[in-house]
């Protein structure tokens, strides 16, 4: 309470973070993106990595059941975004703030082990390969606010988040000197991310991320195959969707089956980046929702082989955009949004609190590859076994993940009830 009548401005730390995936579309397009310099990873192990990879896709499940539950329709998001973006935050966490986040997040605080394990799970994201793959960080300061060098050294060092003074008093250029940023370092997919209302007079700090995906289907589908099939929404309701089909391929993709669903790896150029597919036998999302743990897809992904198969997807591309706050309370993060937080990690004296936390993403698949884009800002205000004629037919509700394959991080997941929105 002292410290809420000591600073009388309003501080809104705003955590921007943008997700694209894109296709090579005819080869035409060539995005500009800013290469960043390598993360310090040096202490970082296959196990730590792996750690911290199983501690993101144990909260990409756990909060996919709470968004599902709340949404209608179409699901998808960027867990692996909404995960860094409040483990920025969680490092300028203290007390019981601290303790609740890590129960949540599930990895040590200021840990110099996580912390190279971030660094070098963002180091194998930024890498050259048969696809672009990179991410990037920046923190937009109010200059002269007292922010602790500790912790603006760990989002440099491990986030690689530089720190850039603004003029928060003119919202409309902050806005735009952010929104450039962010365009730049998604090849332009990203516009706007930012209003001149999502800055006030209080605003002491705004942090950003972009990751970038540019990548073809490893076996594209060919267009002439595409045609309008039949999708069923639900027992008494069917659609016309158009429909990527491949058969009588002679390309084997890694498949697996159970009494409750199909699982189908496609991966991506280059093959550290794959889409994988949770098809429910029965025309019963609810199945697999009710089954989904970071146990049950392990051991489902692990029980896939090479398989020759017929595979009919439908095309799809939608929005969404969620308000994270009452589900992030729901799955036990409620302290940070109440004036019993403390986050003097980051200032020294404390007397902050999260105001809100907002997603929003856009994913589109087609023949040729994915496209997808993904942002969540969080706002902290001062307190004050098959044989080869299987078919997978994906004609109703489905669930799909893309994951980077050495690290084993969920990037993206979603959930597909209706096709055309």
């Amino acid at each position: 309470m002292k410290n809420k009548k000591i600073f009388g401005i309003s501080l809104t730390f705003i955590l921007v973070i943008v997700v694209l995936i894109a296709a090579f579309y005819s080869g035409l397009f060539t995005p500009s993106i800013i290469i960043q310099a390598k993360a310090i990873d040096t202490f970082a192990t296959v196990e730590s990595v792996e750690s911290l990879s199983d501690s993101m896709n144990d909260f990409s499940l756990n909060i996919y059941k709470y968004i599902s539950d709340e949404s209608k329709g179409n699901v998808f998001f960027s867990p692996y975004s909404i995960f860094v973006a409040l483990s920025m935050t969680y490092e300028g966490a203290r007390g019981d703030t601290a303790d609740q986040m890590k129960n949540i997040l599930g990895f040590e605080q200021n840990n110099e082990v996580s912390l190279c394990s971030f660094g070098r799970i963002y180091n194998l994201l930024n890498i050259d390969a048969d696809y672009i793959l990179n991410t990037a960080n920046a923190l937009w300061t109010k200059k002269d606010y007292p922010f602790l060098e500790e912790y603006l050294s760990f989002i440099d060092n491990y986030y690689m988040g530089k720190a850039t003074d603004l003029d928060f008093s003119d919202p409309a250029k902050a806005a735009e000197i952010i929104n450039e940023w962010v365009e730049e370092n998604t090849g332009s997919k990203i516009e706007d991310m930012l209003s001149s209302q999502d800055i006030s007079p209080g605003t002491v700090l705004i942090l950003s991320n972009a990751i970038y995906f540019k990548g073809l289907w490893l076996t594209q589908f060919d267009v002439k195959d595409t045609v309008d099939r039949e999708f069923k929404i639900s027992s008494d309701e069917t659609i016309d969707v158009s429909t990527m089909a491949s058969t009588n391929s002679e390309v084997f993709f890694n498949y697996s089956e159970n009494e409750y669903l199909q699982l189908l790896e496609l991966p991506y150029k280059g093959d550290d980046v794959s889409m994988v597919i949770l098809l429910p036998k029965e025309n019963n999302i609810d199945i697999i929702e009710n089954k989904l743990s970071k146990e049950n897809l392990t051991n489902w992904l692990n029980s896939m082989y090479p398989t020759k198969i017929d595979i009919f997807l439908p095309k799809f591309n939608f929005k969404t955009e969620y308000n994270l706050k009452n589900i992030l309370i729901d799955i036990g993060l409620d302290i940070i949004f109440s004036y019993n937080a403390d986050f003097s990690g980051m200032n020294g004296f404390g007397g902050l609190f999260i105001g809100k936390v907002l997603h929003k993403a856009f994913v589109e698949v087609n023949e040729e590859g994915s496209e997808a884009a993904a942002a969540t800002t969080v706002h902290v205000l001062e307190t004050a076994i098959p044989d080869p004629a299987t078919v997978f037919n994906a004609d109703h509700p489905f669930l799909f993940l893309i994951q980077h394959n050495e690290s084993g991080t969920i990037l993206f997941i979603g959930k597909i009830e209706n096709p055309i929105g």
